[in-house]
Formats: C-alpha cells, structure tokens, sequence
C-alpha cells in the first residue's frame, strides 16, 4: 500500500487504469498466486481454490468465535436469513457452549 496505494474509493485491487478489476483477470491472478505461495500438495488440495473461500472461511472463523450472527451478517454484507442459510451447519454446532453462556449469565444475575 506505501508503494501503490489505493483507488479513489479506497480498493486495493484496481486495473491499470484505475477502475475494477474483472474477474476473469481476477481469477487468472488468484491462480498465479496460489501456485506461487502454496505448495503442490496445496494447489492439488484445492486449498483456497477460488477467492471466495477466503471469505467464507472469515465468515466461519467470525461465528465459531462467537460473534453475534447478527453482527455477522452484517459485516459479510448478508441479511440473517441468508447467514443461516448458507452457515446453518455452523450455526448449529454451539449448542454446549450457548448453554454454558446462558447458565453463568443466570448465575451472575442470581447472585448479590
């Protein structure tokens, strides 16, 4: 960024000229970059194959932390319907730590 900078409207990523990158040239760089940084056992893992798996595991990473789905769904630019629908699997997973967070608040409130 000290170097390059950012476009007017603060992107990181621009084309040449200044405006958005498309994302068949987006694409075509995110592979380029995976075979440059990842090993090959990686590449052929599929790890991060496609930029959107970055996002989605920052998503999941957010939920399993325990941030509220609603400040979640938020921050990832969805409505909460569409949070639990495509994290539902997620979502559902916390059921032990949820109780225990309800039982201690009830036992905070409880005491004197």
């Amino acid at each position: 960024m000290a170097e390059y900078g950012t476009a007017d409207d603060g992107r990181l990523f621009r084309a040449a000229r200044g405006g958005r990158v498309r994302p068949t040239e987006y694409c075509a760089a995110w592979e380029r970059a995976r075979k440059a940084v990842l090993s090959p056992g990686e590449v052929e893992a599929k790890l991060a194959e496609v930029p959107y798996s970055l996002r989605h595991a920052g998503v999941s990473l957010w939920i399993k932390s325990g941030v509220d789905p609603a400040e979640v769904a938020a921050r990832a630019g969805h409505s909460i319907a569409v949070l639990y629908r495509f994290y539902a699997k997620i979502l559902k997973g916390s059921q032990q730590h949820s109780n225990s967070l309800i039982a201690r608040e009830l036992d905070e409130e409880v005491q004197p």
